[in-house]
Formats: C-alpha cells, sequence, structure tokens
C-alpha cells in the first residue's frame, strides 16, 4: 500500500439542491451540456476530443484519461487519494470445519478513525497465496454458506464487507468520506468504488493474498460501484458486475422496453451521482461517453458482465449493446478474449449460478485453465447494434 502526504489546499464549494459539492483540486471544468456535440450512437472511443484519431496503444492510454476525465467530472464526481495509512484490527477469528476454512472479522481504521470498514474474510485452508474475491455488498446481506462454500472449495479467498460504512446510501454528506474528504466531489457510488480500493490496499498487506489474482464483484447498485471501482484501480484483475443497469454495465442511449433510464435513476438515488449528471435528463445523446466507455477502462485487465433475462429494469439488452462496443476496445488492445458476458433466465439477484460463472471465468483469464462454458453468447443476436464504428488496427508506437 503506497502511502500519500497530505496537502493543505485551498477549494471552493458549490450549492445544489441544498448540498455542498467541492471543487476538486487539479480538476479543469470541461464543457456544459450545450457546448457537447449531440451524438445519437455510442460515443467512438477511438477519437480523442480534438477530433484526432486513436492509432496506436500509446494513444489509447492518453485518450483513455480523456476519458476517465469525462466520465468523474459528468457523472461520478472524483475519488479522494488513499488514505496516508491505514489500520487493521483483527476482531474474531474462527475455523468453519464444513468449509475447512478459516473467517476473520478484520476492522480497517483510516482519518483517526473517522472511517472504518469491517471486512470478513472467508480464507481456505493451506498455505496461500490465495486469489481473493472482493465483495461490497454486506449491507445488502451476507453470501450463502452454499456459495461461499464453492468460492472456497475452488480455492478463492473471499473478502466481504458493507460499503455504506465508506458513504451512506442516502442523501446525507454529514458523515464518511464526505467529512474526511471535503474537497472532492464523489457522490456515492464514486465513494463506493474508494471503498473497494481501501480492501484493496489491505489484501496487498497479507502474505496469503495473490495479489495478482484479485477480484471484484457487486450487484445492482453494488454492481455499479464494482464497475467504477475496477475502471480506477489497475490491481483489481477482474472486475465483475452483476445485474448492474443503468449507472453500471447498462446503456443510456440504447433503453430497451422497461429498462431504467437516467430520469427514472435521478428522481429515486439523485446522490449515487454527481449533479452534473441532471443536465442530460432528456438530453442523452449529449453525454461525450456512455457506459462501453467506463468498460474500455478496465482493459486489459478483465471484465464479466453477468445478466438476468427477466431483469428488464437493468436493461440487459442494453448491456449487451456496450459489451459489444468495449470489446472493440479490448479487441484493439490484444485483449478480446479478457472480456466476457453471460446471461441467465431469472430475476435481479445474486446467486450462485452467477458466482459459478464468475469463477470459471476467473479460472479462465487468471490461471488460463480450460472451461467449458462460453462468455461471448449473445442473448440478443438480432439486436442492431447501437454503433458504426470499428477499433482500428493498432499502428506500432514511435
Amino acid at each position: 500500500m503506497s502511502s500519500l502526504s497530505i496537502i493543505v489546499i485551498m477549494w471552493s464549494v458549490v450549492l445544489i439542491a441544498g448540498v455542498a459539492y467541492a471543487a476538486p483540486p487539479g480538476v479543469k471544468d470541461l464543457p456544459s451540456v450545450d457546448q457537447l456535440p449531440t451524438v445519437a450512437e455510442l460515443p467512438n472511443p477511438f477519437v480523442f476530443n480534438d477530433g484526432s484519431p486513436v492509432r496506436t496503444r500509446d494513444d489509447w492510454t492518453r485518450r483513455r484519461q480523456e476519458l476517465l476525465a469525462a466520465i468523474l467530472y459528468y457523472q461520478y464526481g472524483h475519488l479522494p487519494p488513499a488514505p496516508p495509512s491505514i489500520a487493521a484490527r483483527e476482531v474474531s477469528s474462527k475455523s468453519i470445519e464444513a468449509l475447512g476454512a478459516v473467517e476473520k472479522e478484520i476492522v480497517l481504521s483510516m482519518a483517526d478513525g473517522r472511517i472504518e470498514i469491517t471486512v470478513f474474510l472467508t480464507i481456505p485452508a493451506g498455505k496461500g497465496p490465495f486469489p481473493a474475491i472482493i465483495r461490497g455488498d454486506v449491507c445488502w446481506k451476507r453470501l450463502s454458506e452454499p456459495i461461499v462454500a464453492n468460492i472456497i472449495k475452488r480455492g478463492y479467498m473471499l473478502a466481504d464487507f458493507d460499503r455504506t460504512q465508506v458513504a451512506p446510501d442516502k442523501n446525507d454528506r454529514s458523515r464518511g468520506i464526505y467529512v474526511v474528504y471535503p474537497e472532492y466531489d464523489c457522490a456515492a457510488l464514486a465513494a463506493w468504488a474508494w471503498g473497494f480500493h481501501r480492501v484493496v490496499d489491505y489484501l496487498h498487506t497479507r502474505a496469503d493474498v495473490d495479489k495478482a489474482r484479485i477480484v471484484a464483484t457487486g450487484h445492482s447498485r453494488g454492481g455499479k460501484a464494482v464497475l467504477l471501482a475496477g475502471a480506477t484501480d489497475q490491481r483489481i484483475a477482474l472486475t465483475v458486475p452483476n445485474n448492474s443497469g443503468c449507472g453500471g454495465a447498462g446503456c443510456y442511449r440504447f433503453q430497451a422496453k422497461g429498462s431504467e433510464d437516467i430520469a427514472a435513476i435521478l428522481k429515486n438515488f439523485p446522490f449515487w451521482f454527481h449533479p452534473r449528471f441532471r443536465d442530460f435528463i432528456g438530453r442523452v445523446d449529449r453525454l461525450p461517453f456512455d457506459q462501453h466507455s467506463l468498460k474500455a477502462l478496465v482493459a486489459p485487465r478483465a471484465l464479466l458482465t453477468t445478466e438476468a433475462l427477466g431483469d428488464l429494469w437493468a436493461n440487459p439488452e442494453g448491456t449487451q449493446q456496450t459489451y459489444l462496443a468495449a470489446k472493440e476496445v479490448f479487441d484493439f488492445l490484444g485483449a478480446g478474449d479478457r472480456i466476457g458476458i453471460y446471461f441467465r433466465e431469472g430475476k435481479h439477484e445474486h446467486n450462485e449460478a452467477d458466482f459459478n460463472v464468475l469463477l470459471d471465468f476467473a479460472d479462465k483469464v487468471l490461471f488460463g485453465r480450460t472451461v467449458e462454458r462460453r462468455f461471448d453468447q449473445l442473448a440478443f443476436p438480432d439486436s442492431p447494434r447501437a454503433y458504426s464504428w470499428k477499433a482500428p488496427r493498432p499502428q506500432a508506437s514511435n
């Protein structure tokens, strides 16, 4: 875990809907929604802001920074840096004989205790190091014993935590990350992504963790947060959002019947997003990105989206659209086999079948193991693609 110095800075605050959002240090203003061009299809990620094309993989590194800057500025707000230090305290440790595992409760304390994250580690027997799966949905519920048993049987460690310890799941900026970092304008999804990063920090201090094989997953709003976490932390080897929909792995420009759109999500959960995002209600064609752009930020690391065909609100057909568009970037980077999508029958939940798919994909991309399951089968093969561009053939860098 790297340490960061604390710098005293001057910062400004804007009041939007009675809530204070700071202007983060070093962030330049981007064009207002009225100044942005209209783009009906999924925007081409291979074109720089100035209109010049991406030709080389070095070009993509620079273009990636442009996309990240826009996504954070308009949609999620900016993530604070890592704290200077994190203190880990083991609260309990017990053997789970039925699983052949040990469960530890660890409290991560930072910023003089103003932020604390409780992590429940379930560790397979043996010395390791073990690949680790991070999940931030303890605020919803702990995983069922069959799911945990399968994770352990497959040789993975589970690190389960409650993301709402970092920031509450309501319109309240009076505690947690917002008090510790008032100079940052992160909304809740960005705050929760920051929480995933802190668990990665901790796992990197453990000798029994395979640091090159860290997986992060989450469901629904937790899936939205985990996709952003994976896009903004290169230490996460595999990112797996489940049924994450609008604001996650879904699509703003392609709305299948019955799916949640930007107006609906901002009516119900405005605090998940930066207030600037409201400017795009009814004007999503002015967004300089769509969610394929966020997925592309994960490349060339691995990305799997798991979807339920009965979960229309999460826009599975739109998720297929952004999967295909993001795959163009993965292909450009020579990582086309590191992005996958999987559709199952059923409803909005994170179930045993979803975790079986996750573990199979992790075995494939992290260990090179042969698995029978395919991760490229489209549930909507007749759906017209929502973009006309293609990945260029990468040229050699100068």
